[in-house]
C-alpha cells in the first residue's frame, strides 16, 4: 500500500477484493480528524457493511502517521456553544462506536504515529498492526479535557485499568514496543513488512465464513462492555449449526481444501 500524499481530503475508500480500505487522508496536518470527516467516515462504513462482497476493513493513514486524533480548534468552537445539542467529543464517538461494532472484522495498519481521539478509533478496531517507529500518547488530562465514556470504557476494557489510568491520567507518551507489551499493537513490524503483515492477517479473515464471524464479533464486545445480549447469541448459534457457512465449513474440511465462504 502506498503511503504517498495525494492532495489532502477527507477520507479515502479504496477497494480490492474482498478488502475495502479507508485512508486517513490530511498528512501535512498528520492527518487530524476534521468535522466534516466524521460523517464521512459514517457513510463510508454503511457502504463496507451493505456490501456482501467486503469482508475485510483496513483502516491507515497517508504519510509518516496514523492520525493526530480530532481537531481540537472544532473542540473549542463547540465547547463555547452553550446551544450546541451534540458535543465534538460526543460527534467522534459516534463515529468510533460505529466502527468498533462495525459487521466485518477491522485493521488498524498503523503507518506512525497514533494521538489522541485516534488512539480510542484504533482501539475500536480487532486488529492493530504498527511499525516499529509508532508511538503515541492521550493527552486528555494536559487539555483539561474529560474524555468520553465509552473511550474510557475501551481502554479500560481491552488494555487494563493499570493501563488506561497511566495513559489517560499522566499523558505520556509511549513507544511502539511499550503499544505491544501493553497490548495496544497486536503485531510490530518493521516499516518494510508492514504490508506484508497487514496482507497476511487481511487474507485470514477474507476466507473465514462472514456471518459467523460477524456473530462472534458482536459476542465478543457485548462480553467486554458487560452488555451481552445471551438470547440473541444463543440464536446466532443455533443459527449457525443450521446455516450454509457450517455445511460449506465441514465439506471443505473433509476435502481437505479452504472453504469458499
Amino acid at each position: 500500500m502506498s503511503d504517498t500524499a495525494d492532495a489532502a481530503s477527507g477520507p479515502v475508500l479504496e477497494r480490492d477484493g474482498a478488502r475495502a480500505t479507508i485512508r486517513l487522508n490530511r498528512p501535512k496536518h498528520l492527518n487530524r480528524l476534521q468535522a466534516e470527516d466524521l460523517g464521512e467516515l459514517v457513510r463510508l462504513f454503511d457502504r463496507i457493511e451493505a456490501d456482501p462482497d467486503i469482508r475485510v476493513l483496513v483502516l491507515t493513514g497517508t504519510g509518516r502517521a496514523f492520525s493526530a486524533g480530532y481537531d481540537l480548534n472544532s473542540v473549542a468552537e463547540r465547547a463555547v456553544s452553550a446551544n450546541e445539542q451534540q458535543s465534538a467529543g460526543s460527534a467522534f464517538e459516534v463515529v468510533v462506536n460505529r466502527l468498533e461494532d462495525l459487521g466485518v472484522p477491522t485493521i488498524c495498519r498503523l503507518n506512525g504515529g497514533v494521538y489522541g481521539g485516534s488512539t480510542d478509533l484504533a482501539l475500536a478496531c480487532d486488529f492493530r498492526i504498527g511499525v516499529d517507529t509508532a508511538e503515541m500518547f492521550m493527552p486528555a488530562a494536559r487539555l483539561g479535557l474529560h474524555y468520553y465514556r465509552s473511550g474510557i470504557k475501551r481502554y479500560v476494557t481491552r488494555l487494563g485499568l493499570d493501563n488506561a489510568k497511566k495513559l489517560f491520567l499522566t499523558a505520556q507518551k509511549i513507544s511502539a514496543p511499550e503499544m505491544l507489551r501493553i497490548g495496544y499493537l497486536t503485531a510490530m513490524v518493521p516499516v518494510e513488512f508492514l504490508d506484508e503483515e497487514v496482507d497476511k492477517l487481511a487474507n485470514i479473515l477474507a476466507g473465514n465464513a462472514p456471518r459467523a464471524m460477524a456473530g462472534m464479533k458482536r459476542a465478543i464486545n457485548e462480553f467486554a462492555r458487560g452488555e451481552l445480549d445471551e438470547a440473541a447469541a444463543d440464536q446466532r448459534h443455533r443459527d449457525s449449526m443450521r446455516g450454509d457457512e457450517i455445511k460449506q465449513g465441514i465439506k471443505a474440511f473433509a476435502e481437505k481444501r479452504p472453504p469458499k465462504f
